[in-house]
């Protein structure tokens, strides 16, 4: 039933019914009943995920999987309908949250499957008194097309459209001799209105809604008064106004709750209205989540299925201390219940990564029919390099489908994302990387981020940020980017300051090609060597890091080998991972430009071709020595997430990693051990890790196992 979206099953699944489905009453993309697990109060469901993990995505196939089933809407918060302008937004008469109740309204009324339209004549009323606070110096077509806007809200039929441009125009005309003259504006129109109401019909369903404002506080049982009241609040702005944008959305609620009263209705609506708010954690997302929340808390139900989308963890006060869940963990119940406080009404479920079969799926079904074979290693290296991330697959298998018959055979994975790649017809095309970076980063930061990416902690960006970034970004601005990639929803992970490793691995590609000569390259690394100078042993792994980032192996052979006999072997192997995962971007000559053509050095000195021209130091163990050097190599690129992973490399990794385990000084189990994990796990593209590590957490690994 998923038509577009891979991982997502506990969400749109049937059989057994997902989360979808038990919260709308429907199957998707049928009009056909389904069990609902929350009969009485349903949880306020908020997707959380970092950018990239296909938010936007689920919310999309959710509207479409029951479009015309059921009463659906879909708001994307950072659309620029809901920015104030002050040329068409008077300040005084119009919010975001206003703005959005009145498209959502729109979107719920169309008709579906077996009912008519929808009409909300409370919203109708509330949004049209609220918008005359703002006419006072508004020209009669302005306030004619404003008011037969929200006059349609309370249309049931399609003959309502003239009626809504008769009393257009009278209001209009009303509201224009109200500001000639000194009558009350907002007076003038909220009468207009409630005749309007009155004169469509005379049904109960109508009159309710026409003195549904009697209840607003210190309205004295008047309609016209509440809405005077609700104007004035919205006016004031500050706390009167979240109160009066409160009155709006039960007002939205309550239409929606009238629609489904009555034997009638339940025959003909069989799902729940849907409501969905994509980027939520800003305005009016943040507002709308509050306000429904609060309601709810306090007794005022309503039978709406809200599905937000919040980038990051959520942090927001109104669900610090709400229920969380897996997506994979709703796949057959929410295990939900409400509590006292008003977070207990929301459900916070986290999108994971896509796994490594997903994304299988993906780049075969994105390169199926290409001119050139897809490489076996392709998929397993795409989910390597983007740890699952949605868009990075997307991206990357796309790139794949334009570029793999332009490329020469022996140019590296990496290449597809350097390569342009075009995703509009009418645009021209651009790196890979970049469009990723632009969708993955936040746009006001990249040139920082390009920058930290390749430090390891709080102290380390301080350094970076003294030498390589403007004076006036200090270690305060690093303490608040560090707290803006959390709040992004990027993993923090000990030892990487940017603790996604796709991300990160994007960042160092961009810092590699600021320059022409790579020059901004060298710098940071060069920054970072000389902030972890010293004898300790825990500044040498990263200072060794960041030498062979810039193509100095022999300080880590010296290292490792020095240390093979000396070090705990469990230590000595989680250096060695962690000096290999050191970024390596392609050779260069003297002058720090790229090589033409293949660059193939790593595997030539893993396969043990260089070791002819190699004078080992006369004091070492010359056989130790180049084996080291082998093994450091094969790690090297077998770790690269820009690399395809190479079979025969491999088994090249599985013998050296062999024939150190008959050390008698060594613990020769656990390099055994790592000589048959290892191969296996870098041919199906997962994270190398020291053997009896799998307690670790994965995240930690995967982010330290490749820059």
């Amino acid at each position: 039933m998923l038509r577009r979206l891979h991982g997502r099953g506990a969400l749109f699944d049937t059989e057994p019914p997902g989360l979808a489905p038990r919260l709308v009453g429907l199957r998707p993309h049928h009009h056909i009943a389904a069990p609902l697990e929350h009969p009485r109060e349903l949880p306020f469901v908020v997707l959380t995920a970092g950018r990239g993990l296909g938010k936007s995505a689920v919310l999309g196939e959710l509207r479409a999987a029951y479009q015309r089933h059921t009463p659906v809407a879909l708001i994307d918060c950072e659309d620029p309908q809901f920015t104030p302008s002050p040329e068409r937004h008077p300040a005084q008469a119009w919010s975001p949250l206003a703005q959005a109740l009145l498209v959502i309204a729109e979107q719920l009324a169309e008709p579906v499957t077996g009912a008519r339209r929808i009409a909300f004549p409370r919203l109708m009323s509330g949004l049209i008194a609220v918008a005359a606070g703002g006419w006072g110096n508004a020209d009669t077509e302005r306030i004619r097309w404003e008011v037969q806007r929200m006059l349609l809200l309370n249309e049931s039929g399609s003959w309502f459209n003239g009626f809504a441009a008769r009393w257009a125009g009278r209001v209009a005309a009303k509201a224009v001799a109200a500001a000639i003259s000194d009558d009350p504006l907002v007076s003038a129109v909220i009468e207009a209105t409630l005749e309007a109401m009155t004169e469509r019909s005379s049904g109960a369903r109508q009159r309710r809604a026409s003195t549904w404002y009697r209840t607003y506080p210190n309205a004295g049982d008047r309609a016209e008064l509440g809405l005077r009241l609700l104007s004035d609040h919205f006016r004031a702005g500050g706390t009167s106004r979240e109160h009066a944008e409160r009155y709006l959305v039960r007002a939205l609620l309550a239409d929606l709750t009238d629609a489904y009263a009555g034997v009638r209705a339940h025959l003909q609506r069989l799902g729940r209205p849907l409501v969905l708010v994509d980027n939520a954690q800003g305005s009016p997302g943040r507002e709308l989540i509050e306000q429904v929340l609060r309601d709810r808390a306090e007794g005022i139900t309503d039978q709406v299925a809200f599905v937000a989308a919040v980038r990051g963890s959520s942090g927001q006060s109104s669900l610090r201390n709400t229920v969380r869940r897996d997506l994979r963990e709703t796949a057959q119940r929410t295990r939900w219940t409400p509590g006292d406080t008003v977070s207990s009404r929301a459900l916070l479920v986290s999108l994971p990564p896509l796994s490594s079969d997903d994304t299988l799926h993906i780049v075969d079904a994105v390169c199926t029919g290409t001119a050139v074979p897809v490489p076996a290693e392709l998929p397993p290296a795409t989910h390597r390099l983007t740890c699952g991330n949605p868009l990075g697959i997307a991206l990357v298998a796309e790139s794949a489908r334009q570029n793999l018959g332009q490329l020469p055979p022996t140019a590296p994975f990496g290449a597809l994302l350097t390569a342009e790649l075009t995703l509009h017809e009418d645009r021209e095309g651009r790196p890979a990387y970049r469009e990723l970076l632009d969708r993955l980063v936040p746009a006001e930061r990249l040139d920082e981020l390009t920058v930290l990416a390749a430090a390891h902690d709080h102290d380390s960006a301080c350094a970076l940020a003294a030498s390589q970034l403007p004076d006036d970004f200090g270690p305060s601005s690093v303490r608040a980017l560090e707290t803006r990639l959390v709040t992004e929803g990027l993993p923090a992970v000990q030892g990487q300051f940017v603790g996604d490793a796709f991300v990160r691995t994007l960042l160092l590609l961009r810092l590699h090609h600021r320059h022409a000569d790579h020059g901004k390259w060298r710098d940071v690394h060069e920054t970072l060597i000389q902030h972890y100078e010293g004898p300790e042993p825990s500044k040498a792994r990263y200072r060794l890091h960041h030498e062979l980032a810039l193509g100095d192996t022999g300080p880590a052979i010296a290292y490792l080998r020095d240390t093979f006999h000396t070090l705990d072997t469990r230590t000595w192997l989680d250096t060695l991972l962690f000096i290999a995962s050191a970024p390596y971007f392609h050779a260069h000559d003297a002058e720090g430009h790229d090589f033409v053509g293949g660059d193939h050095q790593r595997a030539r000195i893993a396969f043990g071709h260089t070791d002819a021209e190699q004078r080992p130091p006369d004091d070492v163990d010359a056989v130790l020595h180049l084996r080291v050097r082998r093994l450091l190599h094969a790690v090297w690129q077998l770790t690269d997430p820009l690399v395809l992973p190479d079979r025969k490399l491999c088994d090249r990794l599985r013998y050296e990693l062999v024939q150190l385990s008959d050390d008698p000084r060594a613990s020769n189990a656990l390099l055994w051990q790592a000589s048959q994990e290892w191969p296996e796990a870098a041919l199906a593209g997962r994270p190398l890790r020291t053997p009896g590590d799998e307690d670790a957490d994965d995240d930690r690994n995967r982010n330290d196992g490749g820059a």
